[in-house]
């Protein structure tokens, strides 16, 4: 049923499934529209086409793998007026985004010293699975970072007002309710500001190893050999349950508001109802908390690289979500529309000239960061106006994920792992055993090849690879 349009796009047609409202579209080569169609990826994004009030084209990034209700990699925009919201559509790890951070350092002067580098880095930002932070703050103040997000962190003496320009949204969503956020909530996050947490999240010392657009690189403040340190985290277990909360909310407001899904998983109700605003305040507000999060672990990085390297001057190029629902307004089928789009496993892609880029990147464009697997390559790229015409001004957000944490854990030994990864000359800490073997680099699919596909489909453009050098994992 898939009708190849070109090299890099898959149209799914609305026959595919009863009841599609729009068009499906795939971004892929001919490896990876094999991968995607190894699970439910594609009955997933069909499914999306189904629910009232999208327009445009339910959207698949070349990363993208089955999820919850959405696939992980999907974007999709609802109408503000007709259209509906889902939890589903935006992920449990709400606002988990990437955070880039240039150093004054080449790879000769950080080499040395690099396993005492990685070691007190492991040592003074927890990471895995519940962990808890350093940093002591009552539930008031946690309602402030909920309000405020990584401004709060700048005015409470870790970060400046350069970082919080170089954030998307600046750090702070605005439109936001903490009284919305449940009391279970905040008891699982008000411990876990500053933690890195487990899974797929990482943080990476990496070196500058190919730079593609050295003008739009040098307009970032990057460049060839630069030691760079690449943050991978989220919401932490606040943003997992305001998401729990959330979709049984929505569930029971499918019966209100007469409201039928294919799949329960993509549960939702109207944007403009009540339900609908209290799941977007409460996503804002998990959203700021990950915004201070790695406002935090920046400056605990910071830190460590005073005291290693006696200098921490960790600059930040940029900071992206990638499991947000954001209010846009985007040209669809000829006129300028207000929409809801849902970036699930996707982040923005926005062209030089967009009013909302900080004024010192708006004539080159938004970075956009894409983090490859455990020892591979991670990608900077720049926004495109590609990408405003097809995918809501939207990329992928990484290599996406191609085994099973389970087949992962069946196929390599820890020791296995650590030994393939230092004959790469790559350094490797980690809280568990069985957390590095889930994320080792081949459960994922090849970065380089899914950024081909970006990139060729003109949605982003390449600007600068990124080697790992240390990995710190949950």
């Amino acid at each position: 049923m898939l009708k190849k349009i070109d090299d890099y796009r898959y149209l799914i047609p609305k026959s595919y499934l009863a009841g599609m409202r729009i068009e499906g579209l795939i971004y892929a080569d001919d490896t990876l529209i094999k991968q995607i169609e190894g699970d439910q990826t594609q009955k997933q994004i069909a499914n999306v086409a189904t629910l009232p009030g999208f327009v445009g084209r339910s959207l698949a990034m070349p990363d993208a793998h089955q999820g919850y209700g959405f696939c992980i990699g999907g974007v999709a925009a609802a109408d503000l007026e007709e259209g509906v919201v889902s939890a589903g559509g935006v992920g449990f790890d709400i606002n988990c985004g990437v955070r880039l951070l240039a150093s004054p350092f080449q790879l000769t002067e950080v080499k040395p010293k690099l396993d005492h580098l990685l070691n007190q880095l492991f040592k003074d930002i927890p990471c895995g699975t519940g962990r808890k932070g350093l940093l002591e703050i009552s539930k008031a103040e946690l309602d402030r970072v909920l309000r405020d997000g990584a401004q709060w962190a700048v005015e409470n003496g870790c970060g400046n007002e350069e970082d919080t320009a170089r954030i998307e949204d600046y750090g702070k969503i605005p439109d936001v309710d903490p009284s919305l956020v449940s009391h279970r909530a905040k008891d699982r996050g008000h411990r876990q500001l500053g933690t890195l947490g487990s899974g797929n999240h990482f943080l990476e010392i990496q070196v500058v190893d190919e730079v593609y657009d050295a003008g739009t690189a040098s307009r970032f403040g990057v460049h060839e050999n630069q030691i760079v340190v690449l943050i991978h985290s989220g919401s932490r277990g606040l943003g997992h349950q305001v998401c729990t909360d959330y979709l049984e909310i929505m569930q029971d407001g499918m019966k209100k508001y007469g409201i039928s899904v294919v799949d329960r998983q993509l549960a939702c109700v109207p944007i403009r109802s009540k339900e609908g605003q209290d799941y977007l305040k409460a996503m804002a507000a998990a959203a700021n908390f990950a915004f201070a999060n790695r406002q935090m672990m920046t400056h605990r990085a910071r830190s460590v690289f005073q005291r290693v390297l006696g200098n921490g001057s960790l600059r930040i190029v940029y900071d992206v979500c990638h499991n947000i629902a954001k209010n846009e307004e985007h040209e669809i089928n000829g006129s300028r529309k207000k929409v809801l789009v849902h970036r699930k496993g996707a982040t923005r892609a926005f062209p030089k000239n967009h009013p909302v880029l900080p004024e010192e990147l708006r004539d080159a464009g938004q970075p956009v960061l894409i983090p490859g697997s455990m020892g591979t390559f991670s990608y900077v790229l720049v926004g495109t106006e590609q990408a405003m015409k097809e995918t809501f001004g939207s990329s992928c957000h990484g290599a996406g994920r191609a085994k099973s944490r389970t087949q992962a854990k069946r196929e390599t030994t820890a020791e296995q792992l650590i030994t393939e990864m230092k004959e790469k000359g790559i350094l490797v800490r980690g809280e568990t055993r069985a957390g590095l073997v889930e994320e080792k680099p081949d459960a994922y699919k090849d970065v380089s090849r899914v950024v081909d596909v970006v990139h060729g489909a003109g949605i982003a453009r390449k600007v600068a690879r990124l080697k790992p050098l240390a990995v710190m994992k949950g």
